[in-house]
């Protein structure tokens, strides 16, 4: 993070038009690289990356809000809040649509109201010389796929072309990854403080929101609090469970600045860790090293996987009771984005690393004694020549607190 997140005359920040205008241009690239005549999409994140517009999350799982990028064209957005974004949004001003569909089922199918939007869709892709060619859709309900194909439409996989076009991050979206980054940092900073005998897993999450909304975040997507015996093996969600002393406590903070995501753990200790806590996590952190150094431009999601201990060295029976527990994902506009690294399939099926790839890498350790587990994650910026952390919360040591004469106590 070079700058402030602010706008400012004085500094060069984020360009946003630059962003928008990048990212429809690596749509476009990847969409004349397909064998696609158009994309229509539904996946907020897809709809975001080609038009630069937003709407609240409350939309996203409705089905209702959709764009199309017809090869050679430019994008069409059909929007619930069309009349305000013809006001706000004047790059698409004159291709902004009111939106209605289905609403997943909720609006009834005599309505027409299905019908109507595949009707709407034809005709754009017709008007556009592309309706013979393949439609890539990424997310789609059953019976509005059914009502394009009964027009003639081949329906096709459109995700992945997406994908593709996102997989390489432009400077913009970098720093805006950095920023998104530097609040959860922040966030640690006081969950840190919280932790203590009383305080609950569920305490922890608000803390951790508080914190994110306060400086900025859009979205808090989820926060993962996971406190001694719960922790072994990984539940993947919060509880209400008290912290006593002694525990291991682990988070995952998932939130979105200018929706750019972070998937960000870090492992601490509620009071002073037994010898069996400080292996479990210098282990986690050995296994997270190694993957981390195997990461530069020429390299493969393989190299990162073999970095990796095999399930049974942290006691589960196959990659697939351990898939996700080390494990690695694109981060950008959404949590999992290329390339998504496994044991489980990475090192049969690697995949080359680039410059200017995002993604995150985590590793996960029981602790011997029974006494909760380490889990601990970074991001990292592919470079020229290897890579950058954008993660800045402490990671090399574990972190006592909540207790008089632990490192942390009295911060």
């Amino acid at each position: 993070m070079q700058y402030g997140s602010m706008g400012v005359d004085f500094e060069e920040r984020i360009n946003f038009e630059r962003l928008r205008q990048e990212r429809l241009t690596r749509a476009n690239a990847a969409l004349s690289a397909s064998p696609l005549g158009s994309l229509v999409c539904y996946d907020f994140d897809n709809i975001r990356y080609i038009t630069g517009t937003h709407i609240g999350e409350w939309c996203r799982n409705k089905m209702n809000r959709y764009c199309i990028l017809p090869l050679g064209g430019n994008p069409v957005l059909f929007d619930p809040a069309m009349p305000a974004k013809k006001i706000s949004c004047p790059w698409i001003a004159d291709r902004i649509f009111p939106a209605v569909g289905s609403m997943r089922g909720a609006i009834p199918p005599e309505t027409g109201s299905v019908e109507q939007v595949a009707t709407e869709i034809y005709k754009r892709l017709k008007d556009q010389g592309v309706e013979k060619k393949p439609v890539g859709m990424d997310i789609a309900d059953i019976p509005l796929l059914r009502a394009l194909e009964k027009r003639g439409l081949e329906i096709v996989d459109g995700q992945e072309v997406m994908l593709e076009a996102r997989i390489i991050k432009t400077k913009d979206e970098i720093e805006l990854l950095k920023i998104s980054a530097a609040m959860v940092d922040a966030a640690y900073e006081e969950v840190v403080r919280a932790i203590k005998p009383g305080v609950r897993e569920n305490d922890l999450v608000a803390v951790a929101n508080q914190v994110l909304y306060t400086l900025g975040s859009e979205l808090v997507e989820c926060v993962n609090s996971v406190a001694g015996d719960r922790g072994k093996p990984h539940p993947h969600t919060f509880s209400d469970r008290v912290i006593r002393p002694g525990d291991m406590v682990f988070l995952d903070i998932m939130h979105s600045y200018m929706g750019y995501r972070t998937c960000y753990y870090r492992t601490f200790v509620c009071g002073k860790p037994t010898k069996a806590q400080l292996e479990a996590y210098d282990l986690a952190w050995k296994w997270l090293k190694d993957s981390i150094d195997a990461v530069k431009p020429g390299t493969t999601t393989a190299d990162v996987a073999r970095a990796w201990p095999a399930p049974g060295e942290f006691g589960l029976k196959s990659e697939d009771e351990a898939f996700l527990l080390q494990f690695g994902h694109g981060v950008g506009l959404s949590i999992w984005e290329k390339p998504v690294i496994s044991r489980l399939f990475s090192l049969e099926h690697p995949y080359p690393i680039k410059e200017g790839m995002v993604f995150a890498m985590e590793t996960y350790c029981p602790s011997a004694d029974g006494k909760g587990a380490a889990r601990i994650e970074e991001e990292v910026v592919v470079t020229k020549d290897g890579c950058d952390r954008i993660f800045r919360y402490p990671i090399e040591e574990l972190i006592s607190c909540g207790l008089p004469g632990t490192m942390a106590y009295g911060r």
